[in-house]
Parts: C-alpha cells; structure tokens; sequence
C-alpha cells in the first residue's frame, strides 16, 4: 500500500510519461494485462490511456488494471490512469519513506 508521500512523488515521475498503452472499445482483456505486466516489470510505472470509444467507467477500468497486474493505482486524471508495481529484478525507483 503507496502512502500519499510515495503517491506524491510517483504522480511527479509520471507527468513528463506518455500513456504506452490504450483501451478501447474491447475494454481490459486478458491479453492487454499480460502485456501490462511485462511492462510494469520492465518500467515500473507506466500510464495507461481510455479512449473515448471506450464505454465502460473509468473507474472500473482502473479496478479491473490493477487488479488483473496486481499494481498500485497511484491517479486516475481524466482518462489517463497511472500505475505502479515494484519490478522484481529492474527495480529503478527508489520510493520514499
């Protein structure tokens, strides 16, 4: 569990990132979670965007991202959703206390 210091400091390494990953109209499946994973793993923190054809809530689409990649949410702005979780061999960033 982030506290809102660690929050704070992922939301502020996340505004210069582009979203890498998008969600439409098929919404959150299986294959786009595995993908998520490999790339959390890889990056960390990643931003994920809803697109406007996307008909569900965002904040459903949030629920479904991190539970299905086992992240943290840290915000969801908009339709842009940001994600962390720890890389368990890359491990770049350095949370706060």
């Amino acid at each position: 569990m982030l506290t809102g210091k660690q929050k704070s400091y992922l939301r502020s390494l996340a505004h210069p990132i582009d979203p890498i990953f998008q969600v439409g109209k098929g919404g959150v499946n299986e294959n786009l979670l595995m993908q998520l994973r490999d790339a959390l793993e890889a990056r960390e923190l990643i931003k994920v965007s809803l697109l406007n054809n996307f008909s569900g809530k965002k904040e459903e689409a949030a629920e479904q991202l991190v539970k299905g990649t086992g992240a943290e949410l840290v915000q969801l702005i908009g339709r842009t959703v940001v994600l962390y979780k720890e890389s368990r061999e890359k491990r770049r960033i350095e949370l706060p206390d």
